[in-house]
């Protein structure tokens, strides 16, 4: 499928979609969508940035066009109220005149307004499990005519001990339903969920979830430990267009911040200790350019996206290599390309070393201006060092056997 229009899906679609300048599917969209089309099952798994929402919404907006009856006929778990948001503008974008607004389920914002909302009648609810159950216990909602749940970042709703809320909300769903569900991994409680709540799934799976997408160029620079502001900010004054940052706690995310505004870089902030009307602030300003920076800990690596992030900088190396993969994915993203900066001192010279091992990529050793002649020599030699100790031992993932892997 080389376009939107080649699909067997309404006009009215078709023409949304095109008001909205989609009209090539990435590759993940082409495979899943003709499958979901047809009512099957579908478990997809590929790198962030490939188009995994619309490969979800589309058929949702078929399945609503064509239900007959009043009620809830599909319903879209998320990780995190920032991707609820983004799912629903994005449907919202989409639906046009025919359909109604979305149900928004998620803590932190006005239940008043979220029930009055569900009262309306929507066709589609978009949900974060906690909140979601919360409703489901007090009766204040229900899903009689649910034709379709989609599981969106699934593997991130586990690693947040959203399992057994998913449980129980998939125990009171029609049993006659069509299950979709989009991962950026794949594992063990992974595969037994999929085992649970899916019939004969298609499988799909694109290229390696566990490495970096190949449109983003990855640099390393080391730097003192003192030094780490100068180097964000040379950094930042190097690059011309939106910059992502990423801290490992809340208390640097707050004085990276702190230090990028009084230095004249306009940045905002989000941590989980933000309130939820200081988070959508903070991502609806970088969002329309009233902040160029965004300084972020993992909370915002995965499930928030935002278009045309020209640089990611790891002010901070990540707890885990996967933190990686998803603080990097959050440019480079739906085809085009960008630069994921990482800073490390000389003593996580070995720390940097294998999380290149672990995740199979090496990234560009650089020195900032300013560094004497011999130093991009001096870290290329030690490094050169630390590679030659013996390689660690590496052990499959549980369900790797499932990631057939397919061109695209």
């Amino acid at each position: 499928m080389q376009n939107f229009s080649e699909l067997p899906i309404s006009t009215y679609v078709k023409e949304r979609l095109s008001s909205a300048h989609f009209s090539t599917p990435t590759p993940v969209q082409a495979a899943a969508i003709p499958h979901a089309l047809e009512g099957k099952d579908v478990l997809a798994t590929a790198q962030t940035g490939t188009g995994k929402t619309l490969a979800f919404l589309i058929p949702v907006l078929e399945k609503l066009l064509r239900r007959t009856a009043p009620g809830i006929a599909a319903l879209v778990l998320v990780p995190t109220r920032e991707l609820a948001m983004q799912v629903v503008d994005q449907y919202n974008a989409l639906r046009g005149k025919q359909l109604s607004p979305a149900a928004l389920v998620v803590g932190g914002l006005s239940e008043a307004h979220q029930l009055h909302v569900i009262r309306k009648g929507p066709g589609l609810v978009v949900a974060t499990p906690g909140r979601l159950e919360d409703f489901l216990d007090r009766r204040l909602i229900h899903f009689r005519e649910l034709q379709i749940l989609v599981l969106d970042e699934a593997d991130r709703m586990l690693d947040m001990g959203f399992l057994p809320a998913i449980r129980r909300i998939a125990a009171i769903l029609p049993q006659e339903r069509q299950t979709l569900c989009f991962s950026a991994t794949m594992e063990g409680t992974m595969a037994n969920l999929v085992k649970d709540y899916t019939r004969n799934p298609v499988r799909l799976a694109f290229g390696s979830t566990l490495k970096p997408s190949e449109n983003v160029r990855l640099q390393a620079y080391e730097v003192t430990v003192d030094g780490k502001q100068d180097a964000l900010r040379h950094l930042l004054t190097k690059e011309s267009g939106r910059c992502l940052v990423f801290s490992r706690t809340k208390r640097g995310t707050e004085r990276i911040a702190k230090n990028l505004n009084r230095e004249g870089i306009h940045a905002a902030m989000i941590h989980g200790d933000r309130s939820q009307s200081q988070r959508t602030s903070a991502l609806a300003g970088f969002q329309q350019g009233r902040y160029r920076v965004l300084v972020a800990t993992d909370l915002a690596s995965r499930g928030i996206h935002v278009q045309d992030i020209a640089h990611v900088i790891n002010y901070d190396l990540p707890e885990v290599p996967e933190n990686f993969i998803h603080r990097v994915g959050r440019t480079g993203r739906a085809g085009e390309h960008g630069v994921a900066s990482t800073l490390f001192t000389r003593d996580q010279r070995s720390e940097l070393f294998q999380l290149e091992r672990t995740l199979g990529t090496r990234m560009e050793r650089l020195a900032l201006v300013g560094d004497r002649p011999e130093r991009k020599d001096r870290i290329r030699d030690a490094m050169a060092s630390v590679s030659s100790a013996p390689a660690p031992r590496m052990v499959p993932l549980p369900g790797e056997v499932l990631q057939a892997q397919m061109e695209g």
